[in-house]
């Protein structure tokens, strides 16, 4: 009996032991889980209430730093632009400056040039960084990526004086022109020949003006707001009729061609414009008793048929270096002839943005000494796209009998436009 009852009591014993072990180790296990580890010290936790909201929908680069300068919180935008590599701020200005604001609680916000990485371009990348106490530990650094905003500003200031340069040259012309013509106010020939120069140059005014109110409406308006199905062939013909007179002064043929009833959409004003300018171009920088030719076909892309329409001088051709930025606004391969032919430098850069804002674009094979081809191409009008097919209008391929121009499917760059598109067109020569 006395030995039942001490192996009961140790057994109870044993029991009472086991239990507070288990239950301590349980308490030290719910302690151990609660204690921050080193990781968790630089997770989001850490952060005020809501800030991690705020940061995600900010458009700046956003990086938070603890008191050790180590990266707490960085948004992509951060990464994409470099600031932050191995957990850490990459650029020195920026690490300064929060250290100054860690240590005063002071806003500091300065413009930075940051060289571009992995690009191989020399071109720097403009930021703006503002840094800020975020709590009493933390520090929120904001960077504003300026570079689109800088080289648009750029573009404006050289827009602005390019506009007045030109300006300047017909108002001083007609200024002193018109102190001539005072002047010579008792000799009716040289009041004659003044007042020719100042209609030559009032003229050149007006063009300037008038392609400037053009490329500031291509530029603003959005031309598929008021688009329609605009034939081809009418627009082919308007910039045919637009450039007779001076084709017919310099005894340049005009030939038109390709596929017949395509269709563009688009805003016919617009499309008319854009079209006349490379056909009026085409005039005027052909040497006389020359052909220009102009030829639309469809061509078949992944995002639907395109319509392309090319248009080949026999004139004076565009160096590789000019071809870079001849869709420049008031760049001139010859400033010169330019001049000569009442040239603006607006027409090419008009072509570019109707082309942009219809969907498409425009391409330039030249060589120097046998001339250049200019291809516009712009999305077909669907709907008649649709109508042709349900007529059994297909694109297939083939060669159009009058023209040798290749209709429907493949495509072509601006190179084998100038030669498959244009076989009738002869090599550059001076006809008898």
């Amino acid at each position: 009996m006395d030995v039942n009852a001490a192996v009961a009591a140790a057994a109870a014993i044993a029991g009472v032991c086991t239990g507070v072990i288990a239950m301590l180790a349980f308490r030290w296990s719910e302690r151990d889980q609660k204690r921050p580890t080193r990781t968790s010290l630089h997770t989001d936790p850490v952060l005020p209430p809501g800030v991690d909201t705020v940061l995600s929908v900010l458009r700046s680069s956003a990086v938070v730093l603890d008191e050790a300068d180590s990266v707490v919180k960085a948004s992509s935008a951060a990464y994409a632009l470099g600031l932050v590599r191995g957990g850490k701020l990459a650029v020195e200005p920026m690490l300064q400056m929060a250290r100054d604001t860690r240590r005063d609680g002071e806003i500091r916000q300065v413009e930075l040039d940051l060289p571009r990485r992995g690009t191989g371009r020399g071109d720097a990348l403009a930021v703006s960084a503002r840094v800020a106490p975020l709590g009493s530990r933390l520090v929120l650094l904001l960077v504003e990526d300026l570079t689109e905003a800088r080289r648009i500003e750029a573009v404006r200031r050289d827009f602005v004086a390019n506009v007045s340069h030109e300006l300047k040259t017909p108002v001083g012309a007609l200024s002193l022109l018109s102190e001539a013509v005072m002047d010579a106010s008792d000799d009716p020939e040289a009041v004659e020949r003044f007042a020719g120069r100042m209609q030559i140059e009032a003229t050149r005014l007006t063009s300037l003006v008038q392609e400037l109110i053009d490329l500031s409406r291509v530029q603003n308006d959005d031309p598929l707001e008021d688009a329609e199905p605009v034939p081809v062939d009418e627009l082919v013909a308007e910039a045919i009729d637009r450039s007779r007179h001076q084709a017919s002064h310099k005894q340049i043929t005009m030939a038109a061609g390709g596929t017949a009833d395509l269709q563009i959409w688009g805003n016919r004003g617009q499309l008319a414009a854009a079209l006349g300018n490379l056909v009026e171009n085409a005039v005027n920088y052909s040497p006389a008793r020359t052909r220009v030719g102009i030829a639309a076909r469809r061509v078949s892309a992944p995002g639907g048929d395109l319509v392309e329409v090319a248009v080949t001088d026999q004139g004076i051709g565009i160096s590789d270096k000019d071809k870079e930025r001849i869709f420049e606004r008031f760049y001139r391969v010859d400033p010169a002839r330019s001049r000569a032919t009442g040239g603006t430098g607006l027409g090419l850069a008009i072509v570019k943005h109707v082309a942009a804002s219809h969907g498409g674009e425009v391409t330039v094979w030249s060589s120097e000494g046998q001339g250049s081809t200019f291809t516009l191409r712009l999305p077909e009008a669907a709907a008649h796209r649709d109508r042709a097919a349900g007529r059994g209008g297909g694109t297939g391929g083939g060669l159009d009998e009058e023209t040798a121009t290749p209709q429907g499917g493949g495509t072509a760059t601006a190179a084998t436009a100038a030669t498959t598109t244009y076989e009738p067109i002869p090599a550059p020569e001076v006809l008898p």
